[in-house]
């Protein structure tokens, strides 16, 4: 079972507790819609069309529109855009969460950031827009933003799943921008290293707003109590 992230449990609700006005209109936020052929453990290279692996999403490299994505392969050294998904049975970069996760990779000389992004509408009631994310480090830029808006996401908590995949649970304030139509987009943004490289997936609105720092750390406390004493009385 994967690692519970605490903080987004307390943060984060399922859209499906939201009003029926408020509801998002962003499509396959979690990339499980994915329309592709399965790629048997050991066979790379194979391609999808980017409507058929990434439904609803628009996605670019350099700044041109990419048609393809690489299923179950990612490139040494070439910017692209991969999909995880079965048959994939490694780690950093590994599946996030469910069946299909998204991978950036951007790189300099001339091949420039890679961006996913698609139109819709934030939910009227949402606070934060949250995701999970592996590669997410000072090493490997990311940009978010909305409507052209750069957000700034901050790290909520931190998890591992059993295949040891590690991941990250990131929030950033969406409350100025609740009930607007705009663009959504994740870019990959070639740093100092010349590369960047981030994973994607569980992308979505809660109704609750970004803890601030000491408010977080009393929340991670207080779930860590929690979950230990669970643990004891399991083991009791």
């Amino acid at each position: 079972m994967k690692k519970a992230h605490i903080v987004q449990t307390v943060q984060c609700f399922s859209m499906a507790v939201l009003s029926a006005h408020a509801q998002s209109t962003f499509q396959d936020p979690n990339f499980e819609s994915a329309n592709v052929p399965i790629v048997p453990y050991g066979q790379y290279g194979e391609e999808a069309t980017t409507a058929s692996a990434l439904p609803g999403w628009n996605a670019s490299i350099g700044g041109v529109a990419v048609t393809q994505v690489i299923l179950n392969a990612y490139s040494g050294g070439m910017a692209s855009i991969d999909l995880f998904g079965p048959g994939w049975i490694y780690a950093n970069p590994g599946i996030i969460d469910g069946n299909y996760t998204v991978y950036l990779q951007a790189f300099g000389a001339g091949q420039g950031n890679v961006s996913i992004w698609q139109n819709g509408t934030i939910p009227g009631n949402a606070e934060s827009l949250q995701f999970e994310a592996w590669g997410f480090d000072p090493a490997s830029a990311l940009s978010v933003s909305f409507a052209g808006n750069s957000l700034s996401p901050v790290l909520l908590s931190s998890g591992q799943d059993p295949s040891g995949q590690d991941d990250d649970v990131y929030g950033a304030d969406i409350a100025p921008y609740s009930g607007q139509t705009g663009t959504l987009e994740f870019t990959a943004v070639v740093n100092g290293l010349g590369e960047s490289a981030t994973e994607l997936d569980d992308i979505t609105f809660c109704p609750t707003s970004v803890p601030e720092p000491n408010t977080l750390a009393l929340l991670v406390m207080g779930g860590l109590a929690l979950a230990a004493r669970r643990r004891r009385r399991k083991d009791s």
